[in-house]
């Protein structure tokens, strides 16, 4: 007897089934399909537009800013080395995801090969922990910056920034090894449709037709051992950023040091806030509709790639004046 499809709302797709008495022998499917968002499968391709303006903003923005850092000897300190690192993280996940993404909205290509998908669950995972240990890292800086002002070049020198990167990165790739690891041992016999647009990995073990206690247990360990830390550790530079921010003698000095620190904060709030309501939703947000849910973990993943050049070119005056620089010769 055949068991019911996970959607019912797209029924003309082929849900992959197996009967109960094939189910001992049947692992791993060939392949997934990627249903992009379900229940606006009529409004893809405007859907794209959006995204792909998304994309290109994010692209030409970071490399933007890897190419003023490269070129402008002044910048080669401490700061614009995390941004730099935070801008090879954003260019690597939201190229992780939206090639396949706008696939699925303009040429209907919504099948992904099984190994392909355990690798994009890896990059995706990875490099969103490397990005909050990069936030991290800037947090640092900040408070070197402004609580040890005279001591911040024999703080954070080159090799210390150098294995703080190399820290974020190892950390970032062996917690996350064992997502796609597990993920391939688990048998699916149910369907193969995921209703998202990526492989998110808690979207594909919820496939699975056995036990994932496993799965979920280490994930939801790794999220909250993560995001708890890292968070905990920006609040603590933070509250001693703010001290020594309101111990300054004048309104203008409190208001220049905080302005050093706003684009940092923006930063912060864009990656938690939407990384948190995607990863509560999936364990706790029944009742949130699935298309909201899958909208706004693509936000996760884009918007944050998208402002955090616009954030920083906006608000730091080295970064605007060689822009600026730049315009003007070539104009010239």
């Amino acid at each position: 007897m055949q068991e019911t499809p996970l959607c019912l709302s797209v029924g003309h797709l082929l849900p992959f089934y197996m009967s109960d008495s094939n189910k001992t022998d049947f692992t791993n499917p060939s392949t997934f399909i990627l249903l992009g968002i379900p229940g606006l499968e009529a409004a893809h391709v405007w859907i794209s537009i959006p995204f792909s303006a998304m994309y290109s903003i994010a692209v030409l923005g970071n490399f933007t800013i890897l190419f003023i850092v490269n070129m402008e000897p002044s910048l080669h300190v401490p700061m614009y080395y995390f941004l730099c690192m935070l801008a090879v993280t954003d260019l690597i996940l939201s190229t992780s995801i939206l090639p396949k993404t706008l696939s699925i909205f303009w040429f209907n290509s919504r099948e992904i090969d099984f190994s392909a998908c355990l690798i994009q669950m890896y990059f995706i995972h990875s490099f969103s922990v490397m990005e909050s240990g990069i936030l991290v890292a800037m947090a640092l800086d900040r408070y070197v910056a402004i609580c040890h002002p005279l001591r911040y070049s024999t703080i954070l020198t080159n090799p210390v920034v150098a294995k703080v990167g190399l820290a974020m990165v190892l950390r970032g790739g062996m917690l996350v090894l064992p997502y796609p690891f597990l993920t391939r041992r688990w048998p699916y016999c149910r369907t193969n449709i995921i209703p998202h647009t990526y492989c998110e990995h808690m979207a594909v073990v919820k496939l699975a037709c056995t036990d994932i206690h496993v799965s979920s247990y280490y994930s939801l360990s790794a999220a909250f051992l993560v995001t708890g830390l890292d968070v905990f550790f920006i609040a603590v530079s933070y509250t001693q950023i703010l001290r020594a921010i309101f111990s300054l003698p004048t309104k203008d000095a409190r208001l220049k040091t905080f302005g050093t620190c706003s684009s940092h904060l923006c930063a912060i709030l864009l990656f938690y806030i939407p990384g948190l309501f995607s990863f509560l939703t999936h364990r706790f947000g029944y009742n949130v509709a699935l298309h909201f849910h899958v909208l706004m973990a693509n936000a996760y993943l884009l918007v944050p790639p998208m402002v955090n050049p616009i954030i920083y070119g906006v608000r730091t005056k080295q970064i605007q004046d060689r822009l600026l620089w730049l315009f003007t010769f070539k104009g010239t």
